[in-house]
């Protein structure tokens, strides 16, 4: 017999998080736990307003699967019964957890991974003023930050990435437009961007409108975020992208992001693995993912007021494990 409960949790974040869509202080996510025999598998999502999700929705989602679920629904039929989205990832993950739990594995052995000591991670710039973000790398990289991303919208670019190479002159930047860069001179600005070693620019158009990427070769590497949500999208991809970003939330769980770097991997597709903000429930569970991502995007529990379990550790720019 197994049981599911679903909760739906606010998390306070410990300050504003700013975009180029707007601006949140708190986020609210869904656990579900599975409970078989005495074992547990737990799975976090983030319910995201950009595609047409809802905390009401995607809780519908997933009650309409209970019955399912505790009949002994695999993770292999749970692929087919539900779409990709949050409501699937949260199910995924803890299907996941709970075979792990059975076969008395941990993840990373469910997975047939070997989990490495820690993670290079990422560290968000708030989208800001150009002194506060400059204030924020610096800030950063003085507690060991390695890997910098930088929330953009269509004002001051040049400005705030100047400020924020000078403040933090060795770390390695990324680029998120969130879709903003609408109507915006690419090659030109990314041919500007050059000067300050951008390692990278995320979505600068908005997915479905991003075909003037293919009018030019890139300086800078770009990567589909938006625009690319499951292993189906990889291939229309490659002649805008250099990069894809995988997000658990976006693919519907864990299966489908192991299928999406077997299949970026064979169409020589770069990768990064990112995150909406969630709790350490939800990164832990992309990191078997993460070993195979140039850049790798998971810090959401630092954006938190309190994290929850398994608590991972960030420290010196790192996830340890």
């Amino acid at each position: 017999m197994r049981r599911m409960q679903i909760e739906v949790l606010e998390l306070p974040l410990a300050r504003p998080f700013a975009i180029s869509r707007g601006t949140r202080t708190a986020v609210t996510v869904i656990r579900v736990t599975l409970e078989q025999n005495g074992f547990i598998g737990r799975g976090e999502c983030t319910p995201t307003p950009r595609y047409d999700e809802t905390p009401d929705s995607v809780e519908a989602q997933l009650e309409a699967m209970r019955e399912d679920v505790e009949a002994g629904l695999s993770r292999i039929d749970l692929q087919s019964r539900l779409s990709a989205g949050s409501a699937r990832n949260a199910l995924d993950c803890a299907l996941w957890r709970l075979d792990a739990a059975l076969a008395k594995q941990t993840l990373w052995q469910q997975c047939e991974r070997t989990a490495p000591p820690s993670v290079i991670t990422a560290e968000t710039l708030s989208l800001d003023s150009i002194e506060n973000m400059a204030a924020a790398a610096a800030d950063a990289v003085s507690r060991g930050a390695i890997l910098l991303k930088i929330k953009l919208n269509r004002d001051e670019i040049l400005e705030k990435v100047a400020a924020i190479r000078e403040a933090a002159p060795r770390a390695t930047l990324i680029i998120d437009a969130n879709e903003a860069w609408s109507g915006v001179d690419l090659h030109s600005l990314l041919t500007a961007l050059q000067a300050y070693n951008i390692a990278m620019v995320e979505q600068p158009l908005p997915a479905g409108q991003d075909q003037d990427l293919q009018r030019f070769n890139h300086p800078i590497p770009v990567c589909a975020d938006e625009s690319c949500h499951t292993r189906e999208d990889i291939a229309e991809l490659r002649n805008r992208y250099e990069m894809i970003n995988i997000k658990l939330d976006k693919c519907g769980g864990l299966t489908e992001a192991l299928a999406m770097v077997e299949e970026a991997q064979k169409r020589d597709m770069r990768l990064m693995v990112g995150c909406m903000l969630g709790s350490s429930l939800a990164m832990e569970a992309a990191l078997p993912v993460a070993m195979a991502a140039e850049h790798v995007d998971l810090d959401g529990p630092i954006w938190l007021a309190a994290d929850s379990s398994p608590f991972l550790s960030y420290a010196q720019g790192r996830i340890w494990l």
